[in-house]
């Protein structure tokens, strides 16, 4: 597999600070890719998710719905919604998926359980053809409680039991993953810590999710890696283009 470019640009939007790259930070980097974060509440997110050759937006606690209590949830859907009018590359995980599914068009609400936990995807045809086959019979980390309709013209690629929207493809480019691949389980603790609440209004005892995550950590990251690399893998130098996109957004 080729590497891309030292030059290419990764605007990582994060939400909350235990809730970061994880695993992927190190297949970043050994694609060269120059990577940078930006804290949404503090940073200005629109120009990078407008200029940079690749955005990965993270997780967190809130709903794409309380634009109200966070205003700033609006101006990042804003600059989604134009990045993928574009179909330049992008990734979204759990909230991050459903900034992408509302910037696209499509409605996120709360679903009807609060989903914790390690559990095997059901992969679509469509997601045995994409990077999501590298995740077949392996269980990943959900942590939501939100759900999405697919925007118009995505791909369903995985769903389960509980949700039937688990990750889609949207254009050639764009990428939204319900559950959580990215999480390095050697620190899973800042999870259980920063989830406490959550976690204990949902019933889920801390010590059996620890160790469950310990007990399957050496089968779950390797794939987890294996589909970063996939998904970048099938991303052509097109989709890295010298010029960005222009806009006269604050």
């Amino acid at each position: 597999m080729q590497a891309q470019s030292s030059t290419t640009s990764v605007a990582v939007i994060r939400h909350l600070a235990f809730e970061d790259l994880g695993l992927f930070a190190e297949v970043l980097r050994a694609r060269g890719y120059t990577v940078k974060t930006y804290d949404a509440g503090i940073d200005d997110l629109a120009a990078p998710i407008q200029s940079s050759d690749l955005v990965i937006v993270l997780g967190g606690p809130i709903g794409v719905y309380e634009q109200d209590r966070y205003p700033f949830l609006a101006l990042e859907k804003e600059a989604l919604s134009l990045r993928i009018s574009l179909d330049r590359p992008t990734l979204g995980i759990c909230l991050g998926a459903q900034l992408i599914a509302a910037a696209a068009g499509a409605k996120v609400y709360s679903g009807k359980i609060k989903e914790i936990g390690w559990g095997k995807l059901i992969i679509t045809e469509a997601g045995m053809n994409s990077c999501l086959a590298t995740l077949l019979e392996i269980p990943v980390l959900h942590w939501h409680g939100d759900t999405f309709n697919l925007p118009d013209g995505a791909t369903l690629l995985a769903g389960n039991e509980h949700y039937p929207h688990q990750a889609f493809s949207l254009g050639t480019n764009i990428l939204g993953l319900q559950f959580h691949p990215e999480v390095d389980i050697s620190h899973i603790e800042q999870w259980l810590i920063g989830h406490c609440f959550e976690m204990n209004a949902a019933g889920i005892d801390p010590v059996a999710l620890r160790h469950h995550s310990h007990v399957i950590q050496e089968l779950v990251e390797p794939s987890a890696r294996r589909l970063l690399e996939t998904w970048l893998g099938q991303l052509s130098e097109q989709h890295f283009p010298e010029t960005h996109i222009n806009s006269n957004s604050a």
